[in-house]
């Protein structure tokens, strides 16, 4: 088996992956490159979101929070108890990490529950969640690969590629090729539940447009957060596993 030959492979894999179109796409071009326009819009509502909610919940600080203050400090709380759960005592560092990782996926998997992005028309193309682009998920799973490289490089330095050969170097190319997996199955997991609630949605709107989508919106809803959760969850879990060398 050439493990070397596999990975070369999976790299061309994901390259191909970035042209996976579902619907329209309108493009923008921008320093030669050629991007998805109705991404980038989408995200910065989301991200304008994020930052909006984040300057009302900071803007009065007080000792006994109340509110939107309230409500993120549980969320932070939450996000902590999840990052000590599967990196343990060292989690401090990488809380900024996973939590924004985790609030984006969360209201980008909500736009797309709460707003049916597809009715809105546009010249050309169609806008979607963000994470219903398959090179939103992908981005957001080898953030997640080098996050947990640059952690085991910075905790044990070469030697954390010893991983690579144990228990026995016989698994070598397995444990190789793990690495590779890895943001194969955080991308997919993501991009393929997000997908399928978007069309249901946009198909049971289509058809019964008064009552029968709404109890789809909310199960969209729930889902949703949970691919959130799921993936924040398994990103803390890779970084704890690259620090601390077990499997």
């Amino acid at each position: 088996m050439n493990v070397f030959s596999c990975s070369t492979n999976i790299l061309n894999g994901f390259y191909d992956i970035s042209g996976v179109e579902v619907g329209q796409h309108f493009y923008w071009k921008i320093g030669g490159f050629q991007v998805h326009g109705q991404v980038l819009i989408t995200s910065w509502v989301v991200i304008a979101i994020l930052l909006a909610s984040t300057a009302l919940a900071v803007r009065k600080p007080q000792t006994i929070p109340t509110g939107i203050q309230n409500f993120f400090e549980y969320v932070l709380e939450f996000i902590r108890d999840v990052s000590k759960t599967q990196i343990g005592e060292e989690y401090g560092p990488w809380v900024p990490f996973i939590g924004t990782i985790f609030l984006f996926i969360f209201v980008s998997n909500w736009s797309g529950a709460l707003l049916p992005w597809k009715i809105i028309k546009l010249p050309h193309g169609e806008l979607a969640a963000p994470t219903n682009d398959i090179n939103t998920t992908v981005a957001l799973a080898l953030l997640t690969s080098v996050a947990y490289f640059y952690a085991g490089l910075a905790k044990k330095g070469l030697g954390y590629f010893g991983k690579y050969i144990q228990p026995t170097p016989i698994l070598l190319p397995i444990n190789i090729l793990e690495d590779f997996t890895k943001p194969l199955s955080l991308s997919f997991r993501l991009f393929g539940n997000i997908l399928a609630d978007e069309l249901v949605v946009v198909v049971l709107v289509s058809l019964v447009p008064s009552v029968v989508p709404i109890p789809v919106m909310f199960l969209g809803l729930f889902t949703s957060g949970i691919q959130a959760l799921i993936f924040a969850t398994l990103a803390a879990a890779y970084i704890g596993e690259s620090m601390e060398g077990h499997h």
